[in-house]
């Protein structure tokens, strides 16, 4: 019997238990307990008039280049450079075999003093003829005939003497020279080989050279990037999109800041239909010889001066493609704000649209999952600090 009992009883207590349970769960949520506000830390956007520079990935290449061929054929007898040193402009990098070339210039000098002799000695005759041609002696066409002679053998030693220089020149570039200044590759060809030279593209590369300072770095613009500077340059807030004395910064794979300083020299005078970019290159002092043709870099553009906004780095969060910000508002409600960014500024983010002054981005709490679109938060201000402080 008691064990009756105890049995109803506990079956009461089940029930009355799980009717308590199900109440709970139907309970409006305006009737629970309402969440604590979440601590955030939000600062107002800083004003402040910036410089603006674009970025842009590209490479460095020299400014002048030369490719080392002989402007005759024969067998390489001497090299006068070590592989990779500085050469001047006519430095002596290849001597041929000379001899050929020799013997060439001798009988081309031997073909004048021949021609030369012949033209002596027709002029004598000319002369001779003259006085009798006057009296009747000879017949006109005899005198004019030996006229003609002179002519022949004059022309005859103008062609020899174009020889001796011909054959002179050839000797010349048996002796083959640094046509610029700056470093020189290895040789791709040594000693005792035979080579192809003259003006065809089969000829023999011997070497190439490359200058070293100044240098170039070349990159490509953007088609919309090159319309924002065409709309800046009729709005008068910018310089011309195709001014070349624009200056630019640049740093190096493995440096922090922009330390290589130079300015435009060239933009390109239509857009590739390809790619759509605008080819534009720069000029750069390379005093220390760091930079090197091939190099990657990235290029800083000077793009005018503007009033930005600028906000902590820290405060910029990613969604999917876009960049945004999380903004309190008046009722200290979280709400999202898409931003378009630009470059650092002592330290601190510009950011070019998407914010207004006044308004208050969360920055420290950013990253606890409950600080989202529509969460109450309690924000805490924060003074915004730059590098400049």
């Amino acid at each position: 019997m008691l064990k009756t009992d105890s049995a109803k009883r506990f079956a009461r207590w089940l029930r009355l238990a799980a009717a308590v349970s199900f109440c709970a769960a139907f309970t409006p949520a305006s009737a629970q307990a309402p969440q604590a506000a979440i601590p955030v830390s939000v600062v107002e956007p800083l004003a402040k008039r910036v410089t603006q520079w674009d970025e842009y990935s590209g490479r460095f290449e020299a400014v002048q280049t030369a490719e080392v061929r002989a402007r005759v054929s024969g067998f390489i007898e001497k090299i006068h450079f070590k592989d990779g040193q500085i050469v001047n402009v006519g430095d002596l990098l290849f001597t041929l075999d000379r001899r050929a070339y020799q013997l060439a210039v001798e009988s081309a000098q031997a073909d004048v003093a021949r021609f030369n002799a012949q033209v002596q000695f027709n002029l004598a005759d000319v002369d001779r003829a003259e006085p009798l041609a006057k009296t009747g002696t000879i017949s006109e066409q005899v005198f004019e005939q030996r006229k003609s002679n002179l002519s022949i053998a004059r022309a005859q030693l103008q062609s020899a003497q174009a020889a001796v220089r011909t054959a002179q020149l050839n000797l010349e570039w048996t002796e083959v020279r640094a046509p610029i200044a700056g470093r020189i590759s290895d040789r791709k060809v040594d000693e005792g080989n035979l080579i192809a030279g003259g003006q065809a593209a089969s000829t023999s590369l011997l070497a190439t050279i490359v200058s070293r300072d100044p240098i170039h770095f070349s990159f490509d613009v953007s088609e919309t990037d090159f319309l924002r500077y065409a709309r800046l340059f009729l709005s008068g807030e910018r310089a011309s999109s195709r001014d070349v004395s624009t200056p630019v910064r640049i740093k190096l794979a493995d440096e922090d800041g922009y330390t290589h300083e130079g300015q435009m020299n060239f933009v390109d005078n239509q857009l590739n239909p390809r790619s759509g970019t605008l080819r534009g290159r720069a000029i750069v002092d390379n005093k220390n010889d760091v930079l090197q043709p091939g190099l990657f870099g990235r290029l800083q553009l000077f793009g005018g001066e503007s009033d930005a906004l600028l906000i902590p780095d820290e405060a910029v969060v990613s969604d999917q493609a876009r960049k945004i910000v999380f903004l309190v508002d008046g009722e200290n409600t979280v709400k999202p704000a898409p931003v378009e960014l630009g470059q650092i500024v002592d330290g601190l983010r510009v950011v070019r649209s998407g914010l207004k002054a006044g308004d208050r981005v969360v920055v420290e709490g950013i990253a606890n999952p409950a600080v989202r679109p529509g969460a109450k938060v309690a924000p805490k201000p924060r003074e915004v600090k730059t590098t400049a402080n």
